[in-house]
């Protein structure tokens, strides 16, 4: 059973106070649209732990998901939506997703986005993996998150949302309305200076507090994600009492750059689209390593493909264990279509247009998080959950590539309008609780060891265990003689949520989705449901 997990995250004694309306913890699409929605009739504070353009929307390369193309139809869309879900998606939800995603990017454009252009269509669209037809809307070939957030940042601070930089979400402040019901009443935040020590502690009250810091991908050693993917936003709502969902559906993307076996932290993605235009999948020998795996072979779900490439790693194919290869030598104009990858290729000496290049899977998307519904509501009156730090459903046990943006920016907008017109009451917050003391960040490395090591793609009983007790140990180290800092902060929000990860993970006695065990080779009917963790007393408890 884990213990020790702090009820608080430990800081000095708060020494000022700033009243909003709406405060947003978080600045990639998600936080971002749901800030431009509230403006102008809202009074609006971004707070965010780096700079505004820091978070994952950046990176994503692949791009937005929507019906566009007059061969396609919603239900396709639909249809492959819950295929990928393994049986664990809302349909309700994902349905409303589906109807609003050409809104969604059309909106986009109408804010100044620019996406490939295409020969016949009014935007270029590719196919990614488990997609039936062309719907992925892209920008720059690679760069269609750099340019979501492009677009949004600026439409943002146009539309006059305050932003406060280097500014850690610490914990959220709650408090009683007079008939006795807990509501969310603000945060309590930490201003960092370049170097992320603690320069001040305050509070941040307001009617409202909108989590939008993204996932977790940095609980792991090797993943896409940029460095400040800790999962704050989940952590911290977990420390609330709030119930998060399906944190056992790590998706791992199966082509990520391969540096070498040495390589930790970001690694450089190699999008899905590659494989959309025709890149094929071989190991050390040459063979095809998706032929007779599934129909879609190399365009299948990404959880499929990322348990055939472990697979095939685990019987060393020419006596390569831990990497295959992307052929992707017919691809004519790589270098156009794919500026980024391409880049990233030639950094570690490989010319896709002559090489094959070398892919492993890597931790990339959480599909599961705080339990909300699409327009954000969570189960703590004022407080909302938006994008990658939420679970509406949308996703199920395995995300539909390129879903996520357009669920950010659907979910955020949706949100956004609706406390323009609605805001709850303000109530005071109530005394914070004592801080049980912090991880020492020079522990980060052995949880993020341990996750990739023993709760990756395919998952082993005796691994479970492993992880379960390195993390207790951990835990275990937990003291408030540790100095509060950004490293600090981030450490203890990553063993919160890995804790959580591997309790459910050691629950859920089946395979399904983005959940593979070894002892448990197919999904079975009575798992086809939510595992809620909870925290309580310093335990994680699964339900």
């Amino acid at each position: 059973m884990s213990k020790h997990i702090p009820p608080r995250l430990v800081a000095t004694a708060p020494t000022w106070t700033i009243d909003t309306e709406i405060v947003v913890v978080g600045s990639g699409a998600a936080g971002l649209a749901a800030a431009l929605a509230m403006r102008p009739r809202r009074d609006v504070l971004i707070i965010t732990k780096d700079t505004l353009d820091a978070g994952s929307t950046y990176w994503a390369q692949g791009g937005l998901a929507a019906v566009l193309d007059p061969d396609d139809e919603l239900e396709n869309h639909v249809r492959d939506t819950l295929v990928a879900g393994a049986g664990l998606c809302d349909e309700a939800v994902v349905r409303s997703l589906v109807t609003e995603a050409p809104v969604a990017v059309r909106y986009l454009m109408e804010l100044g986005a620019t996406f490939d252009p295409g020969l016949a269509k009014e935007v270029a669209l590719t196919r990614e993996g488990g997609h039936s037809h062309r719907r992925v809307v892209h920008a720059g070939g690679d760069r269609s998150g750099a340019e979501v957030q492009r677009t949004l940042d600026q439409s943002a601070r146009l539309a006059g949302v305050d932003v406060m930089e280097h500014a850690f979400g610490l914990d959220l402040l709650t408090g009683t309305t007079p008939d006795g019901t807990r509501v969310c009443a603000g945060v309590g935040v930490a201003l960092l200076d370049r170097d992320g020590n603690v320069d001040s502690v305050g509070t941040i009250t307001a009617r409202a507090v909108v989590i939008a810091t993204g996932g977790f991908g940095q609980v792991y050693s090797s993943t896409s994600n940029p460095p400040a993917l800790t999962g704050d936003g989940v952590a911290m709502a977990l420390r609330a009492g709030l119930r998060g969902a399906n944190l056992e559906f790590v998706q791992f993307h199966p082509t990520v750059l391969w540096r070498g076996a040495d390589a930790i932290g970001q690694q450089a993605l190699i999008s899905e689209a590659v494989r959309g235009e025709g890149a094929v999948l071989r190991d050390a020998t040459g063979a095809r390593v998706m032929t007779g795996v599934h129909p879609q072979e190399d365009l299948a779900p990404r959880d499929v493909v990322a348990a055939a490439i472990s697979e095939r790693m685990a019987t060393a194919p020419g006596g390569v264990d831990d990497h295959v290869y992307l052929d992707a030598r017919m691809i004519e104009r790589f270098d156009e279509r794919f500026p980024t990858i391409a880049a990233s290729c030639r950094e570690i000496g490989v010319d896709p247009s002559r090489d094959q290049i070398p892919v492993a899977p890597a931790a990339h998307y959480a599909c599961g998080g705080v339990v909300a519904s699409l327009e954000g509501a969570s189960e703590l009156a004022g407080l909302y959950v938006v994008g990658e730090a939420a679970c509406t459903g949308v996703h199920g046990a395995n995300r539909l590539a390129s879903n996520s943006l357009t669920e950010s920016v659907v979910a955020g907008t949706r949100l956004g309008r609706k406390l323009s017109e609605t805001l709850p009451s303000r109530i005071a917050p109530d005394e914070s609780r004592p801080g049980a003391g912090l991880l020492d960040p020079t522990r980060r490395h052995d949880v993020r060891v341990t996750m990739s090591r023993h709760v990756g793609v395919l998952r082993t009983p005796e691994g479970l265990a492993a992880a379960t007790e390195i993390l207790d140990a951990l835990g275990d180290s937990v003291t408030t003689e540790v100095p509060a800092n950004r490293a600090s902060f981030e450490a203890t929000n990553l063993l919160t949520l890995a804790r959580a990860i591997v309790a459910a993970a050691r629950t859920r006695e089946e395979s399904r989705g983005c959940h593979r065990r070894t002892d448990y080779a197919e999904s079975r009917e009575v798992w086809r449901r939510q595992l809620g963790v909870t925290l309580h007393d310093g335990e994680i408890e699964v339900v």
